[in-house]
């Protein structure tokens, strides 16, 4: 097996040298000690890893050529893995060199184990988005189609999704708001044995609490005031199919009693009905609220929470998935570039910065719709750092979670509404929500029509 290749560009021969000879033994080593050598060896052998000296003739003494040479290398390859080397007094530099876009950085004396813990982890994550990449390219329509990720993070729902998909046990979903729970949820039905019967999900925390219990349980023509027809509720409509309840922490505590007999009997009452209908479907519920502490305050029962999470998969927010940033907004950005009939090509150097730096407290819901809103505005045929505007977020500082999700939220409708010219019946279908709660929401987030 080919041993992976890797750049080393430092103006010092010595440098040179002693870091060739210890790593050797785990890399194809090449050599450069100026700026145009280093494009010409990169543009010829393809190396995904680099290592690079800031102080780089003819301006040994500054930065100047260095950020250069990065800023090139990157331009040529986004997606290879530059670590810097600096000096014990130059680390301010190589963290700036960071924010270009350098993948991480060590310090003179050179200490070849911790370097070689380095390269072996951005070899690693230089490999899973190849990997990525390819499949991206070559992969055929399957029920994983929207779930985008490399990193160990994600790997390791998705391979939770796996082992339990062809079983009937209760899943309880965990995270924050946008991470792609109900992603996660129709991952599992695409891969169930129950993946021909439907899959109906339904916003526990959209839906008033008075109508709430409609929409899950259905009702009996005349068991309230303006039931004028029979109507059968989601959970009914989800026989022999997949149920997902999202936003489960936020289920009132009187419907909670009732999912609890649901759950254990397997069967239900409409409102106003008094015949047990039997029902056969698998439950999936999901949630961003803390159930613990929930449970410690007496607002969810520990009984219900106990009886959802047979099995338990916690989604990791954004911000801890290792390498995903680019890759998803690379993905979003292919996919509205597509529905625009634009022709973008990436993205800059510095909006790649952007999307590292960012924190993302609304998740890839969050990404989904900066990249969205970038492709929309750009006139250049790379999304720059001004065109997704994320320096004016940061700059207010940290937002709680409730105000990301309120803004996410508010986003995502807003151009639902927008695409159908404020449609409120057909918005609301693409939404999958029901016309009233579209109503609520507006009124609770302050759009007017």
């Amino acid at each position: 097996m080919d041993k992976p290749k890797l750049l080393i560009v430092d103006d010092d021969e010595s440098v040179l040298l002693s870091m060739k000879w210890a790593l050797i033994q785990e890399f194809d080593i090449l050599l450069a000690g100026s700026r145009n050598e280093a494009l010409e060896i990169f543009r010829q052998e393809h190396p995904p890893i680099v290592t690079l000296d800031l102080g780089l003739p003819p301006f040994t003494h500054s930065v100047e050529e260095g950020f250069l040479t990065l800023a090139s290398l990157l331009e040529e390859d986004p997606f290879a893995k530059i670590i810097i080397v600096s000096g014990q007094g130059e680390k301010q530099n190589a963290l700036t060199a960071i924010g270009q876009g350098a993948y991480d950085f060590f310090c003179k004396p050179i200490q070849i184990e911790e370097v070689s813990v380095i390269l072996r982890r951005a070899l690693r994550v230089h490999l899973l988005e190849k990997e990525h990449l390819e499949l991206q390219a070559h992969r055929c329509e399957d029920s994983y189609e929207q779930l985008i990720g490399a990193s160990p993070q994600i790997q390791q729902v998705f391979s939770t999704v796996e082992k339990i998909a062809g079983t009937d046990a209760p899943v309880l979903i965990l995270g924050e708001s946008g991470t792609g729970k109900e992603l996660i949820a129709r991952a599992l039905h695409g891969r169930s044995l129950r993946n021909s019967g439907p899959f109906v999900a339904i916003n526990c925390a959209a839906i008033p609490a008075t109508l709430l219990e409609s929409e899950l349980f259905g009702h009996e023509k005349g068991a309230f005031t303006g039931a004028h027809a029979q109507r059968k509720g989601r959970i009914e409509l989800a026989d022999r199919g997949t149920l997902l309840l999202d936003e489960i922490g936020d289920l009132p505590s009187l419907l909670q009693v009732k999912i609890l007999r649901f759950l254990q009997e397997h069967t239900i009452e409409r409102i106003g009905g008094r015949r047990e209908i039997i029902i056969d479907t698998r439950v999936v519920a999901a949630t961003n609220t803390d159930l613990d502490e929930a449970i410690r305050d007496g607002r969810f029962r520990g009984d219900l929470y106990y009886r959802l999470g047979v099995v338990k998969i916690q989604v990791p927010p954004l911000r801890d998935r290792e390498g995903d940033i680019q890759l998803l907004a690379t993905s979003f950005m292919r996919k509205y570039a597509g529905e625009s009939n634009k022709k973008i090509l990436g993205f800059t150097q510095k909006a790649l910065s952007a999307l590292k730096n960012h924190r993302w407290p609304g998740n890839v819901r969050e990404l989904e719709n900066r990249i969205r809103r970038a492709v929309i505005m750009t006139q250049s045929s790379k999304i720059s750092d001004h065109d997704l505007e994320l320096e004016k977020l940061d700059r207010f500082g940290r937002i709680t979670l409730r105000e990301a999700r309120e803004k996410t939220d508010r986003d995502l409708i807003m151009q639902v509404l927008t695409d159908n010219g404020f449609n409120l019946a057909k918005s609301s279908a693409d939404l999958g929500i029901s016309r009233p709660s579209l109503y609520d929401l507006m009124e609770k987030l302050g759009i007017k029509k």
